[in-house]
């Protein structure tokens, strides 16, 4: 097998390297990878802070050794599976790796994981599809699901609805889970496409203080931070009673202190995909109330081109990597 990743946390470039092809033990299942999600906790992770740190501290326990393969989206066929295991050889799946349990990431053309991290894909999903959904489309889902469990008659506020997340949680929000009203956030050139994906209310956040905008169509039983920079004590405020304030990736010291202490109403997540919340989300896709946007397709080895292109910001959709 191949995969592009780092020599050792010190190194700086993603490199091809060549390592000895898996096999898969009991409960575990191998996947020959056909499309590759990108998200920023992948580059993330080589650029330090609190993300980097914690991948590292973890990696030393649990392993893999060897060269540093980043990554967690992924999709493909599964081509061998371990003793226990109920999915099959030739099977399409969707999944994410995990540092915690001592694996490798997905920047790979193989991967083996937990057959627990795997959900099956219908036919008519796309391996560039359900590869792009694992971080970002759990993120969004777990938001709308788990926190505060969105249902007709209550109300979101998306920050960043034009983002990878952002635009897959207004999705959830209005199709999905039935939203009585979805309110994004986003810059001017995007108003139509956050309309399009079913916001209700859209807001410029360059014609003024967005959460004092938001305020007309409040309170929210879910403000989902997709964007950073937002006072938590002020998305609080826009709250109705019972309702949850989420930060997408709050992986900052303020982030992290917002969780601890009281009211206890702000909560840090970064989608970890699992079985139930993978199918949940493909499920969406197969019966047309999520829509996935491919801003742009890169070969695997040009993952430092899609690093670069992910750090500017400014995408309208998911970066995929095709082995």
């Amino acid at each position: 097998m191949y995969a592009m990743a780092l020599a050792s946390w010190t190194s700086k470039t993603l490199e091809r390297v060549e390592l000895p092809t898996p096999e898969p033990r009991r409960g575990q299942v191998r996947v020959a990878v056909k499309a590759i999600g990108v998200n920023p906790v992948d580059w993330k992770m080589r650029s330090g802070g609190p993300l980097r740190l914690a991948a590292r501290a973890i990696r030393l326990v649990r392993g893999p050794r060897g060269p540093v393969i980043l990554g967690v989206d992924f999709a493909g066929v599964v081509d061998a599976v371990g003793a226990g295991v109920d999915l099959v050889v030739g099977q399409r799946v969707v999944g994410g790796t995990n540092f915690a349990r001592g694996q490798h990431g997905s920047y790979a053309d193989t991967v083996v994981v937990r057959a627990d991290q795997l959900a099956p894909i219908p036919d008519a999903v796309s391996f560039e599809v359900a590869g792009a959904l694992p971080v970002a489309g759990v993120t969004a889902w777990m938001a709308m699901t788990e926190f505060r469990p969105i249902t007709a008659g209550r109300r979101v506020l998306v920050l960043g609805a034009s983002g990878g997340v952002g635009q897959f949680a207004v999705q959830l929000a209005k199709h999905a889970c039935q939203a009585d009203l979805v309110a994004g956030v986003c810059s001017a050139k995007n108003l139509d496409f956050v309309r399009g994906l079913g916001a209700d209310a859209v807001l410029d956040y360059g014609a003024g203080d967005p959460l004092e905008q938001a305020k007309a169509h409040g309170p929210f039983d879910v403000v989902v931070d997709c964007a950073g920079g937002y006072r938590a004590s002020r998305c609080r405020a826009l709250l109705a009673p019972g309702g949850r304030h989420v930060m997408v990736a709050g992986d900052s010291p303020g982030a992290m202190l917002q969780v601890i202490v009281p009211p206890f109403r702000s909560r840090a997540i970064l989608g970890r995909p699992t079985r139930a919340r993978l199918a949940a989300v493909v499920a969406a896709v197969a019966a047309g109330q999520l829509t996935v946007n491919i801003a742009e397709r890169f070969a695997l080895a040009d993952v430092e081109a899609a690093h670069a292109k992910s750090q500017t910001g400014r995408l309208i959709g998911k970066l995929v990597l095709v082995p």
